[in-house]
């Protein structure tokens, strides 16, 4: 759970750290400037950004009624991001099982990668896909 959080209170300490030192140097406005777009790349990383997420075992019980796909993924991974951000309202469409809350999601992402965790890894129809495009996955909705 703490890996999670681990890049954004990075983010969030060092904004603070360097707005400290500007606002030290009298660079009041700079400084709020930066610790802003320090503050908006912790949300970004955050778990935050993402639908809520399930387990991967929930996942799999819920994809097989209604057959909307899985998105395996972590915080903090560029890609993941990519693929939430260009998912836009249509992410909530998919179930978001977090590897790194859950042990079950990430052994079936390991399972499926040769013993790595790469993530996003987006499971349409039973089949595993590493990284696809969004707009593929979007057209799979």
């Amino acid at each position: 759970m703490m890996r999670a959080w681990f890049l954004p209170l990075l983010f969030t300490g060092c904004g603070s750290l360097v707005a400290a030192v500007r606002a030290v140097d009298g660079a009041v406005g700079t400084a709020v400037a930066v610790w802003l777009v320090f503050a908006l790349l912790a949300v970004a990383h955050s778990p935050l950004v993402f639908p809520r997420p399930v387990g991967a075992v929930e996942a799999r019980e819920l994809g097989a009624v209604d057959g909307r796909p899985i998105v395996y993924w972590r915080a903090g991974c560029k890609y993941c991001l990519r693929l939430r951000f260009r998912l836009g309202r249509d992410a909530h469409r998919l179930h978001w099982v977090d590897i790194w809350r859950d042990p079950a999601g990430a052994a079936a992402v390991r399972a499926v990668n040769g013993g790595d965790e790469t993530v996003p890894t987006v499971v349409v129809a039973g089949k595993p896909y590493v990284n696809p495009d969004p707009r593929w996955v979007r057209d799979r909705l």
